[in-house]
């Protein structure tokens, strides 16, 4: 079984659903409102261990409410919180609304997560008997770099989300085996809005990359091959939050089980359809089952 682990943030997710998002100096009224379990460290953390790796999580909670249960959500999916922090003060929370078509606005304050900045004792070694280390940035860049150095001197793969998008110093670059944004954020980190241009200038800094691209699907690009367009099921989204996660934590227990990467990124998009059409982030993601029962290659 492959080993992920997962050095990211954990938040709670204060979800508002409105048939529009409130313009600036507007106010609407909402039809629902729900705590989810999220962050994008934990909703990868999830999304990979439901679709079938052992998952460690490497982060920080809170010692409030929202910390005793983001912890008790991660262990219910199956995800190892031994190198899960508990710290004074509040957990990270993440506000979100939710339209009718099923677009997002989030606003994040990191509490405990804005404590990770470095790698704690048995962090290391964990790393290490890792296949792979998944990577985002809403931890503070330092630990995300000790990280991706720690992983790459055990000859482990890191896989990096670049968000949310900033500018990405060289040295983490150089350790990142695969780097994984969103259309938008491969804009702004090159300038360039087609995804395969966009790309192109990527793989001046990394070796690979896939860039999710919603329901168009996803593209992969690498220095020794022709760039791979990969299609997306259609399917009628309720709430995107959390796809992109799915997406890399399936797509990392693909990679780790060696399938071809069109296979991969296949049954990735697989995982990310089924995760849009129900409500959430992590309540979202689905189990392996539920991947394989859909997927075609």
């Amino acid at each position: 079984m492959t080993h992920i682990a997962v050095l990211g943030s954990t938040n709670m997710d204060l979800v508002t659903y409105v048939e529009k998002a409130p313009r600036r100096g507007e106010t609407v009224t909402g039809r629902d409102f729900r705590t989810i379990p999220g962050g994008k460290g934990a909703n990868q953390a999830i999304a990979a261990a439901r679709a079938g790796a052992t998952v460690s999580m490497i982060g920080a909670v809170g010692n409030d409410g929202f910390g005793t249960r983001l912890r008790s959500t991660l262990e219910h999916s199956g995800v190892t919180t031994d190198h899960l922090r508990t710290i004074e003060g509040p957990s990270g929370t993440a506000h979100i609304v939710v339209d009718d078509a099923g677009g997002n606005a989030i606003v994040v304050i990191p509490g405990a997560n804005g404590t990770v900045d470095h790698l704690a004792p048995g962090d290391e070694g964990l790393i290490a008997s890792a296949d792979a280390l998944l990577l985002q940035l809403e931890v503070p860049l330092a630990a995300v770099l000790a990280g991706a150095q720690t992983a790459r001197s055990h000859g482990v793969r890191t896989i990096l989300t670049p968000a949310p998008a900033r500018p990405l110093p060289p040295e983490l670059l150089d350790a990142t085996d695969l780097l994984v944004p969103n259309e938008h954020e491969a804009t702004t980190l090159t300038g360039r809005g087609d995804p395969f241009a966009a790309g192109a200038a990527l793989l001046d800094r990394v070796p690979r990359v896939v860039i999710t691209l919603g329901a168009a699907g996803s593209v992969y690009l690498t220095r020794d091959a022709e760039p791979l367009a990969v299609p997306a099921p259609h399917v009628t989204a309720v709430d995107s939050t959390g796809a992109g996660d799915t997406y890399v934590g399936a797509l990392a227990v693909a990679l780790g089980e060696e399938r071809p990467i069109r296979e991969a990124m296949t049954w990735a998009a697989t995982a990310a359809a089924l995760s849009v059409q129900r409500e959430g982030a992590s309540a979202s993601m689905p189990y392996r089952s539920e991947i394989e029962a859909r997927y075609t290659s």
